[in-house]
């Protein structure tokens, strides 16, 4: 039978609608299907756009899309229980914009259909179904939709990929839960307590003791009229932690460090969702087969450098693999989909990006980074800091003094660790 479409994608997120878009561009028949209403529905809260990647498939991007802010301001906090230590920073050195998914993915989208591709919203695809040994399209709502290829682009929750066995379940240690809020604040408000000029904003990554002592991040992004806050917390450490998963981002609002940050802010929006951290070694070893082929976050994609998290680029970097790959397996068939896949993402910068901090999730997953580093930093920082009678001790004695507090070779284990990584 004649296949109804070159590719169908399931998932209109960044990775699903970079896709469809590349495809189109490239003279291929696509349908992208998405559950929700519209693209972006099931994403509520913002995020961090690092604007490089997008720039190669729109360059004019920045002056229509639907960004927020763009990131001017830079802040690292470690916190302890009831304190912190805070490096800032102005202009870093790549454009990046905060967004809010609802409005971006949308955009996004009609950026695939303007290139000819076709979107379908408020479907949800049942089952892919086999033929003669391939994938060879899905089920939706009692109807047969046939494609050359499938794309499964359904995010980290990749139910449909699990359930054909076309993944296998990742662990606890891979998966992260990603618990956001939008809060309202005034513009003007805002714009002073984060010393923000004209459409400038800031970017706030916290580590520490923000799941006790077990491996955890925060993030606060300034948007428009608006703040994204959120916790990405591994699985294991929601398992193992000293409290309900549900609790963490409240208790996290009530720190000294975030508390003047929120103070007067109306909760708009709450959302969770998994978040795959376990960079290269947690990819699937198949990311493609006979007629289906992974992208985005079902390929797990997102990296963590420990001082940034990214997503949406990486997404889109994997999509414009796998259109090279989809491209020349559509013009010539016999050549192997895995094969042409495999060879597209290895020539990437994405599996570069991905080699380049393969062993940063390992380093993320001990207590250290989250317990004994912030409480080292702060110490220092108070020691430094301090104005009395006395004469302050000089750096090197502080230093030394700390350091032999939380064991000078666990510490000199960890700085050569982190050299190694990052």
């Amino acid at each position: 039978m004649a296949d109804d479409f070159d590719l169908i994608i399931i998932g209109a997120g960044i990775a699903g609608s970079t896709c469809a878009l590349l495809s189109a561009r490239a003279g291929l028949s696509v349908l992208c299907i998405e559950r929700g209403e519209q693209p972006g529905s099931k994403n509520l809260s913002g995020g961090r756009l690092y604007g490089y990647a997008l720039a190669d498939i729109l360059p004019d991007f920045h002056s229509h899309a639907p960004l927020e802010r763009r990131i001017t301001h830079e802040h690292v906090s470690l916190l302890t229980a009831d304190g912190g230590t805070t490096l800032c920073g102005q202009q870093p050195a790549s454009a990046s914009w905060s967004v809010l998914r609802a409005r971006f993915d949308p955009w996004l989208a009609a950026q695939a259909e303007a290139a000819g591709a076709q979107l379908l919203c408020g479907v949800m695809v049942e089952a892919l179904f086999q033929e003669n040994g391939r994938i060879a399209g899905v089920l939706c709502e009692g109807e047969r939709l046939r494609a050359k290829v499938v794309v499964l682009a359904e995010g980290a929750n990749s139910l449909l990929a699990e359930q054909h066995g076309l993944i296998a379940r990742p662990s606890m240690q891979t998966m992260a839960l990603g618990i956001k809020e939008t809060l309202s604040l005034d513009k003007t408000l805002l714009q002073e307590r984060f010393h923000l000029e004209d459409d400038g904003g800031a970017a706030w990554l916290f580590s520490g003791q923000i799941c006790g002592t077990k491996p955890a991040g925060a993030f606060l992004y300034t948007n428009q009229q608006s703040l994204s806050l959120g916790i990405v917390a591994p699985l294991a450490s929601l398992r193992d932690g000293p409290g309900a998963a549900s609790s963490l981002l409240a208790k996290l609002k009530m720190h000294p460090t975030l508390r003047p940050l929120v103070r007067g802010a109306e909760t708009l929006e709450y959302a969770a969702h998994l978040v795959p951290e376990g960079g290269l070694n947690s990819v699937p070893l198949q990311r493609a087969g006979n007629g289906w082929l992974l992208v985005g976050d079902t390929l797990r994609t997102c990296i963590n450098t420990g001082m940034t998290i990214r997503g949406m680029d990486t997404a889109m970097l994997s999509a414009q693999a796998a259109t090279q790959a989809l491209v020349a397996h559509c013009q010539q068939p016999a050549q192997p989909l895995q094969t042409l896949y495999d060879r597209a993402l290895q020539r990437h910068a994405l599996w570069q990006q991905l080699q380049r901090y393969r062993e940063v999730p390992a380093l993320l997953r001990s207590e250290s980074p989250y317990r004994q580093w912030p409480e080292f930093s702060h110490a220092v920082w108070r020691d430094l800091t301090r104005v009395e009678a006395n004469v302050n001790l000089p750096l090197w004695r502080s230093l030394l003094r700390h350091s032999r507090r939380f064991g000078p070779a666990r510490l000199a284990r960890d700085i050569l660790r982190s050299l190694r990584c990052l």
